[in-house]
């Protein structure tokens, strides 16, 4: 291949793993997704190739979709027991974020809520939503006709809406106070204030520490007070578990608030906070380590600052 044919791709490397992150949700597997689009891209005939960009995006998205649909037939992504793989904010993979529509579109909440939708829903709700596609454009991707990507547009919106009832998103300012001041009641017992903190139809989930089968879900305030109570309790079997001890900081994770917990450097979990209206809406708590490898090499070349609890 040709150095203009690479340099080609590689224009369009970083589109294309937003776009693969965006269906898949795994970092990992969508530079796999990615890597094989290069290989197509190599083997083909380029010369017949009218439009590259049309062409990729017409590959890497269908090579998605088989993922999906193959892990959907080895039940490996059933509801209920995936969360996407979290990416530290300024990771190039989180892609564009002009726009409201694709900011959210990348969220840890809708990820997960994208998970709900067929893969061709999925499909469509990305191409549309979060890198402004046509029906026409996403027709010619899909080998669909305009009025099936409209069907498919719309059956996402509608679900992804009805589980997204929430009232105006903070400031990224408004929103650490909130995480900060909700970290600080976890921590010291406060539970009152704990529920003051969440909304009234909060949701947390878990992967247990990467240790659950499935996810853990928790509905209602006090059951979600509960449980980050418990979590954020320090005893000598978490910090075994941790491999030592844990340092908390406030970063940003897929666009919203999140708590890193590092132990000597390195990632051990995460929790990642949806904020609405001044309350926590959702909260996301990922330790699987398979999860992480992305987001520990991120921080790795991150200047975290000062830990919000520097020993817990």
């Amino acid at each position: 291949m040709d150095s203009a044919a690479v340099d080609q791709f590689e224009a369009g490397r970083g589109r294309l793993a937003s776009l693969a992150y965006r269906l898949l949700g795994s970092a990992a597997d969508a530079e796999d997704a990615v890597q094989d689009t290069f290989l197509r891209w190599q083997a083909a005939d380029r010369e017949r190739i009218e439009v590259p960009e049309a062409w990729l995006t017409k590959v890497a998205t269908n090579l998605c979709l088989d993922r999906l649909r193959s892990a959907q037939a080895r039940h490996e992504r059933t509801a209920g027991a995936w969360l996407p793989e979290p990416l530290l904010d300024g990771d190039p993979m989180l892609g564009p974020a002009d726009t409201f529509e694709q900011r959210e579109s990348v969220t840890l909440a809708v990820l997960t809520l994208l998970e709900r939708l067929s893969p061709a829903e999925r499909a469509v709700y990305v191409l549309r939503e979060a890198f402004s596609y046509s029906h026409a454009e996403i027709a010619a991707i899909l080998d669909i006709t305009e009025s099936a990507s409209q069907q498919h547009a719309h059956r996402a919106r509608t679900r992804v809406a009805a589980e997204r009832s929430r009232g105006g998103a903070a400031d990224p300012a408004s929103a650490r106070r909130v995480v900060e001041e909700f970290l600080a009641a976890a921590t010291s017992g406060r539970t009152d204030r704990l529920v003051a903190l969440l909304t009234d139809d909060v949701t947390a989930v878990s992967d247990g520490a990467g240790l659950a089968r499935r996810l853990l879900r928790y509905r209602s305030r006090e059951r979600v007070a509960s449980f980050v109570r418990a979590g954020f309790k320090p005893t000598p079997a978490k910090r075994r578990l941790a491999g030592g001890t844990l340092a908390m900081h406030l970063a940003r994770v897929n666009g919203t608030p999140a708590v890193v917990a590092v132990v000597e450097g390195r990632v051990v979990g995460t929790v990642a906070f949806e904020v609405s209206d001044g309350k926590v809406a959702s909260l996301y708590g990922i330790a699987a380590t398979d999860r992480l490898a992305r987001l520990d090499g991120a921080w790795q070349r991150h200047e975290p600052g000062v830990p919000v609890i520097d020993a817990w």
